[in-house]
């Protein structure tokens, strides 16, 4: 293995001339804009950031597109990405100020540096990868002067309007494009040559721009290895830095057997997209195993034939386009947003495959009434998610029913029914709040202003579909937790334009003149209380107890628990 050195600026040019390519194995661009940001901070200050691994090879092998444009390489040999793809995309996109593809959309990477950042360290990376500024907000009830004086202790964040506006601040991507510092500096309002700013400032930019001269160390694989060994060193590499999920390196290791498999998958991908439910590829992929070997897991995909592979997808295909029928057709759930789990397409698809897609009209009822029963019940997403699925998947491929099913979820939760003490402590994160939205719109709830019915598909920002708290968080902080405050019983359904013209009004305040205008039956479709002694901030865990009463009856009404 030979070893090399290159500038990000020299390995940014590469992309940009087609002399560095991804091969099939690859997974997709990923990153969030916390990691890029947390990633220009690293080679600001100098350190350490990995090495690239690449393989350098004129074996015609089946590629995988860069998320950034690129040129066509017009030289046989062609050097392979096989580690360092996300920060050299990453890298590029900024320098280039070109927008990346990420599941499907082009967007700009927008990353600001701060001209007035304290000299040292003083924010501490954090791991979960939200906005800066969604970060800081989500921590308490900061003011704005506090969370403006916390953001201005960090070096690097991902841009906000707000802080575009700022004079200190400067976008990343244009100090990138231009070697002059006369624009930055008199924007952040330093026009006196005496002013000390001027030094530091400069300095600064000239840092920044010094990322373009940061050397990678690069290890660079022979040209006598084949396919299929590159595809074994990327498995290890990966599965060793723990850098890959395992669909990630399932699809390296069915793309070194079955050249054009990831095209397949891209298009069938898409094929879904158009059918209203964006699927991420694993899931794709996580479906093919179970077609092919009957179980969930990815560590048998290395022992399958391109054989069996190829026809595995073929009915995994039929299954998924039966799975997607059946949820919008037969259960209502027109969106992957409504599901608790995608391991529900999965196990859909299997059962119409195992039943040869000849189902009865009870067997079709009993079907939908478990498919309700998990996605309120949280099936896949409790505990071990593989595992459940496997024991489910067991069940199928031995010839069990949904009866046998039912019986499974019943051991797993206890009891099929809906009770209000179920729903205590409950937010949006809850798969309970996916089924009140489904058994809220069978009844029939509207917005209270608009009286478009609810859904997931309404344009404009005044129809877009929010969720609202009753009781407006603002009301409650002094007397209640916000954990207490974003209860499911807080809860309701309605148009963007609607909650902002509500804001922070008690609902003593504002349920007079909306029943006025709409009638008392758009709250009743939410099973939202409007008893005059409920409505009072000093009652809310009393309108929280009815509101949960009411919601629990209505959701076993939908589900019909009662067969």
């Amino acid at each position: 293995m030979a070893k090399a050195e290159a500038t990000v600026e020299e390995l940014v040019g590469m992309i940009e001339r087609g002399e560095l390519r991804l091969p099939e194995m690859q997974r997709h661009y990923v990153w969030r804009s916390t990691r890029v940001r947390d990633l220009l901070d690293s080679l600001y200050r100098r350190y350490p950031s990995g090495a690239i691994l690449l393989w350098e090879t004129e074996e015609n092998v089946p590629l995988r597109e860069f998320a950034l444009d690129q040129h066509e390489n017009p030289y046989r040999s062609t050097r392979l990405l096989l580690d360092g793809q996300q920060r050299l995309t990453s890298l590029s996109a900024v320098i280039r100020g070109q927008p990346v593809e990420v599941r499907g959309r082009r967007r700009p990477i927008e990353i600001l540096f701060n001209l007035d950042h304290p000299e040292g360290l003083e924010v501490v990376t954090e791991v979960n990868e939200v906005d800066d500024q969604e970060r800081i907000e989500d921590e308490d009830d900061s003011t704005d002067d506090e969370l403006q004086r916390r953001l201005n202790r960090m070096t690097f964040v991902v841009a906000t309007k707000k802080l575009e506006q700022l004079p200190q601040w400067v976008k990343v991507s244009e100090v990138f494009k231009s070697d002059s510092d006369r624009p930055f500096l008199k924007r952040a309002g330093v026009n006196d040559l005496d002013d000390p700013r001027i030094e530091k400032y400069s300095q600064r930019l000239a840092r920044l721009r010094g990322v373009r001269k940061y050397v990678y160390r690069m290890d660079i694989l022979e040209r006598s290895l084949s396919y299929d060994e590159v595809t074994e060193i990327f498995v290890r590499v990966n599965s060793l830095g723990a850098k890959l999920r395992s669909s990630d390196l399932a699809l390296a290791q069915i793309t070194a057997k079955w050249r054009g498999a990831l095209k397949a998958l891209q298009e069938f991908q898409e094929h879904c997209v158009e059918a209203g439910f964006e699927i991420d590829l694993g899931l794709h992929l996580r479906n093919l195993v179970v077609f092919a070997t009957g179980q969930s897991r990815f560590q048998t995909v290395g022992n399958l034939s391109v054989a069996t592979l190829q026809g595995a997808w073929k009915e995994c295909v039929r299954g998924m386009d039966y799975a997607l029928n059946f949820l919008k057709s037969n259960a209502g759930l027109e969106s992957p947003a409504l599901l608790s789990s995608p391991f529900l397409i999965v196990t859909l698809g299997y059962y119409g495959h195992k039943r040869r897609y000849e189902i009865s009209s009870d067997e079709a009822e009993d079907l939908r009434r478990w498919l309700l029963l998990a996605n309120a019940k949280g099936r896949y997403s409790r505990g071990s998610s593989e595992t459940i699925l496997d024991q489910d998947l067991a069940i199928l491929r031995q010839g069990g029913g949904i009866a046998e099913l039912l019986a499974r979820l019943q051991l797993q939760v206890g009891r099929l029914d809906i009770f209000p003490e179920e729903l205590e402590g409950r937010s949006q994160r809850s798969a309970l709040f996916k089924t009140m939205f489904l058994a809220f719109s069978a009844a029939g709830a509207c917005d209270w202003r608009s009286n478009l019915a609810i859904a997931l598909g309404h344009r404009g920002a005044q129809h877009r579909l929010q969720f609202h708290h009753i009781f407006p968080k603002k009301v409650l902080k002094t007397s209640y937790t916000s954990r207490e405050a974003d209860d499911i019983g807080n809860l309701a359904f309605i148009g963007g334009k609607t909650n902002r013209q509500i804001s922070d009004k008690p609902p003593s305040k504002y349920f007079p003149q909306l029943i006025e205008k709409s009638g008392i039956s758009a709250f009743q479709a939410q099973c939202i209380p409007t008893d005059g002694h409920l409505l009072d901030v000093r009652a809310y865990k009393a309108f929280l107890q009815e509101r949960r009463r009411r919601v629990s009856q209505r959701l076993n009404e939908f589900l019909a628990t009662q067969k």
